[in-house]
């Protein structure tokens, strides 16, 4: 059986002080990686970086960068990597507001462009050097479903996530060659702070009940219930280890079945 051990590698994490990028730096710990965490707020990173595990000694950290700042990020990172190497890179960062795409404003499209897409891009070129001179690198990119198909009143995030995937999926083709892997977790509906905003907004704009919107968004859903972060974080766990050296260029749903194509 392919090794899930990730003891010796280190893995940088966006996004990381709650929801998704949080318990996926959790499951890697767990497997043994040292963790690196990035976010915008220093207090919560250091509360964050507290509930990882270290089962091998390992030493975790952390980084303070906003991804409305590209070149505060592509600095911050420059930065760590004099004196590390990153095995694996979770890219992964809050969504775009909701809203008709008929409503959005050019300068919505452009800074949900830079915080997703060119923050990605700036972080993967960086730490790819590193990834090559290693022979192992797991990008794996935190999206969502709609690169299936796209979510209503969910136009600016529609559009960019379809945008991560595209350059994801090219990013694969060229990387592949020096053991390098790159993917696309799509979560589905799951218990973080963004999926209450959107209950929340949903909620208010149609008249109904929280609990009523809540309801029918799960009846769309086959297990009939909200994903935890803890299961879209297993997936992540996966493809960031050895067993998953032969998984590339994939854009994988984990949404209790809701997603409704093959």
């Amino acid at each position: 059986m392919l090794s899930q051990d990730l003891t010796g590698k280190t893995a940088l994490i966006g996004g990381s002080t709650q929801g998704i990028g949080l318990a996926s730096a959790q499951a890697m710990a767990a497997m043994g990686a040292r963790c690196i965490l990035i976010s915008r707020n220093e207090e919560k990173l250091k509360a964050a970086v507290k509930t990882l595990r270290a089962i091998s000694g390992q030493q975790h950290h952390y980084l303070v960068a906003d991804y409305a700042n590209p070149e505060q990020v592509g600095a911050v990172i420059t930065e760590f990597l004099k004196d590390n190497t990153v095995h694996i890179l979770v890219n992964n960062s809050g969504g775009p507001a909701g809203g008709p795409v008929t409503k959005a404003t050019p300068a919505e499209f452009l800074s949900a462009f830079n915080q997703h897409l060119i923050c990605n891009h700036i972080i993967t070129q960086l730490v790819a050097e590193g990834m090559k001179r290693e022979g192992y690198g797991r990008v794996i990119n935190i999206i969502s479903t709609s690169v299936k198909i796209p979510l209503k009143d969910l136009g600016v995030s529609n559009t960019i996530r379809g945008a991560v995937a595209s350059w994801a999926k090219t990013m694969a083709n060229e990387l592949g060659q020096f053991g390098i892997t790159v993917n696309n977790v799509l979560p589905g509906a799951t218990s973080t702070e963004r999926l209450d905003t959107i209950l929340t907004n949903k909620s208010a704009k149609t008249g109904k009940g929280r609990e009523e919107v809540e309801q029918e968004m799960m009846g769309e859903i086959p297990a009939r219930r909200f994903g935890k972060p803890e299961e879209i974080a297993a997936m992540v766990a996966f493809l960031a280890s050895p067993a998953a050296s032969y998984v590339n260029g994939t854009s994988i749903p984990v949404d209790g079945g809701r997603t409704g194509s093959i």
